[in-house]
């Protein structure tokens, strides 16, 4: 069984926890490490420079306060120079947590959306697939923008959201992945059941925490392996046919 982490935060990780998790990893093929801002992004590719498995992606997380305009056009311009060595347009979105705790007005979330554009734009130029995180409400408004631009490589990480987004999401050939707590989360597991494995992929979202079998544990992508094993009970196929299927996605998707 080989796997590629579709979604991890490396950079997060300490130095010494990178140190035990690439030692640790013959099952896994690649990782692709989104990045958090400008800074986030230098760290990947440095890390991606040190470890071939590591492949980057550039953006900006929308769970935290915008960037100026200026530190927007640095960032711009940094994955510009630095686009041959990406292999997608990531983290991006919009702040669905940030705004449902109230932090996020009206005006600023527009801000928000014109950022998210601003990324939409440079990937379609760059012809580089996008990785999202928009859940629930703030879903069918990504999916809208996706429209807008004709992108239809998207990557849709951990997401939740209503039947009607999910199949509208399907229709548009988006992708999704599922983390760990497939394992454990009914509503996670429920995702899973209606999208197709020919639209999926497995991530950890590591190092965020999960609960179940994998309380109290650093999150690896090793966790996988259980995701997998539960995604073929769901589909009602092996474990070597889901692992195959999901490993094949990965590759087409993100051409690494």
């Amino acid at each position: 069984m080989k796997m590629i982490d579709a979604h991890i935060h490396l950079d997060h990780y300490k130095d010494e926890e990178i140190q035990v998790l690439m030692a640790d990893s013959s099952l896994i093929d690649a990782l692709v490490s989104v990045s958090f801002d400008l800074e986030s992004c230098k760290r990947n590719l440095k890390l991606a420079g040190r470890f071939n498995k590591v492949r980057p992606a550039f953006g900006f997380h929308p769970e935290q306060p915008l960037p100026s305009v200026y530190e927007q056009e640095k960032l711009f311009q940094w994955m510009e120079e630095h686009r041959k060595e990406m292999v997608a347009v990531g983290e991006v979105g919009l702040p669905y947590y940030t705004r449902l705790e109230g932090k996020i007005s009206n005006k600023e979330y527009g801000k928000y959306i014109e950022l998210l554009e601003n990324f939409m734009q440079r990937a379609k130029d760059w012809e580089k697939p996008i990785v999202l995180h928009a859940v629930y409400d703030d879903a069918p408004i990504v999916c809208d923008l996706l429209e807008k631009y004709s992108l239809t490589k998207a990557h849709f990480h951990w997401f939740k959201g209503d039947e009607k987004t999910i199949e509208r999401m399907i229709e548009n050939g988006y992708f999704i992945s599922l983390t760990p707590d497939v394992v454990y989360e009914e509503e996670i597991q429920q995702l899973g059941s209606i999208y197709p494995l020919e639209q999926m992929m497995i991530e950890t979202d590591g190092p965020w925490p999960f609960e179940g079998p994998f309380a109290g544990r650093m999150t690896h992508p090793n966790m996988m392996e259980e995701s997998i094993r539960v995604i073929a009970e769901i589909k009602g196929l092996s474990v070597g046919e889901v692992s195959e299927k999901l490993f094949e996605n990965t590759v087409s998707f993100y051409q690494i």
